[in-house]
């Protein structure tokens, strides 16, 4: 298992591996995206008055912490995954679950929400929002209780549903989300920060929007749970017949709020990808906003890397997705990258890396893997059927038996995934 932390020390030349490369590419994406490096320049002066500092996310506890780098202790609350809280002055950090909500993050929500309640004119509010705010903000609509929600968001995960399609669901059936939270601080003034973990870098769909309206409608989630044939509670059925709590992007509560991206994925791959093109290789950016299905996307992008002339890097991030088929322990970027070593056959000079820039891909507390020629060798040799671990959707048992996963521990920030095909000369 590769363990080493993700704030490593950049280096390249000729003696360094592919794997070496490809994994210090990763780190530095990482980097690029820590908010300790880009959330300060963001950062107006400390407004006079009250000043109240809110978030989620994985990335919100270390933004906070950059923010009380840059003006002090201030006073408010943040709520982060478990494992992901950061040492802060004023500020109180919540660690909660994600990506299932559960009682902490239910529980932080409604103090979250308590904060905001009563707030005038004159006060100001700075929300922090990342990846994973959607679970870690807990506060369900209507009749719908913590276990029905966490019940629709296992559906969810499981579905294959792209997360624009996840969202808008999820806003439907909460109190908090699509530009509610903003709605909650009215008429305080609000600036978001965001760092966007979402294809496109849309806003509206960055842990669901909190600050951010939605044109979307209850008709819109409710033929979400048709397409993607989820059977829904009955409090959910009854929530999307009703009159939906997400704001418009028009609406007079969002008129004193500013949504500022501080990082996106494609800062990241940038990042990444001047460590490739200094080590001598030609870099392909594929995109930064890919979709799909894990095992698709490899197929195609393996093709891609035994047509192409090396010495080259194909680079892509987005957000990939897993249809549950089986019972065992994936995520989109170990899910890829079996699929990637099956689709390679283990054509010679091709290596990859997939990780989740959070450093959790899927519900495993693992960032990822490296494939290379030896892959499905290595697996044979180990007695392990690489076919048989992606039908099973069993990706991070595969890698962890050949010794190929990529653990950082958490990284305190979230762009999505990274994947990097390096193509030998």
């Amino acid at each position: 298992m590769d363990r080493r932390p993700s704030q490593a020390v950049f280096r390249t030349g000729p003696a360094m591996s592919p794997d070496q490369l490809l994994r210090q590419m990763f780190d530095r994406a990482v980097e690029a995206a820590d908010p300790m490096r880009s959330l300060a320049q963001y950062l107006p002066e400390k407004p006079k008055g009250r000043v109240l500092v809110i978030g989620a996310g994985k990335a919100s506890a270390r933004m906070a912490e950059a923010v009380e780098a840059a003006w002090g202790p201030c006073e408010g609350l943040v709520i982060t995954r478990y494992g992901y809280g950061r040492p802060t002055q004023g500020i109180e950090i919540v660690e909660a679950a994600h990506p299932v909500p559960d009682e902490a993050g239910l529980q932080a929500t409604k103090r979250l929400l308590a904060l905001l309640s009563g707030l005038g004119p004159d006060d100001f509010v700075l929300a922090l929002i990342s990846g994973g705010a959607s679970a870690l903000l807990s506060a369900p609509a209507g009749e719908i209780t913590l276990a029905e929600e966490q019940q629709v968001n296992q559906m969810l995960l499981a579905s294959g549903a792209p997360i624009g399609q996840m969202n808008i669901l999820r806003k439907h059936i909460s109190r908090v989300k699509g530009g509610q939270l903003a709605a909650a601080a009215y008429p305080a003034k609000m600036l978001a920060l965001l760092i966007s973990d979402v294809p496109g870098d849309d806003p509206a769909l960055i842990g669901s929007g909190p600050t951010v309206g939605d044109r979307s409608t209850p008709e819109d989630a409710r033929a979400i749970v048709k397409r993607w044939h989820l059977d829904v509670p009955g409090s959910v059925q009854r929530a999307l017949s009703g009159k939906t709590g997400v704001l418009q992007p028009d609406d007079p509560r969002l008129a004193r709020v500013s949504n500022v991206i501080v990082a996106a994925p494609s800062q990241s791959l940038e990042a990444a990808a001047r460590i490739g093109r200094d080590a001598g290789y030609a870099v392909d950016l594929l995109g930064d906003d890919l979709e799909g299905e894990a095992r698709e996307v490899a197929t195609e992008q393996a093709a891609l890397a035994k047509n192409a002339s090396g010495p080259r890097i194909l680079m892509s991030g987005g957000e990939l997705t897993v249809t549950r088929r089986g019972d065992g322990i994936g995520g989109p970027n170990a899910e890829f990258s079996l699929a990637l070593a099956l689709a390679l056959n283990g054509a010679p000079g091709i290596h990859a890396i997939a990780c989740d820039t959070d450093g959790v891909d899927g519900a495993a507390e693992v960032a990822g893997a490296l494939v290379g020629p030896d892959t499905l060798s290595r697996a044979n040799a180990d007695g392990v059927d690489p076919a048989a671990a992606l039908a099973r959707n069993d990706a991070h048992s595969f890698f962890a038996a050949i010794d190929r996963q990529v653990v950082t521990g958490p990284t305190l920030t979230n762009v999505n995934d990274f994947r990097a095909i390096l193509i030998e000369g």
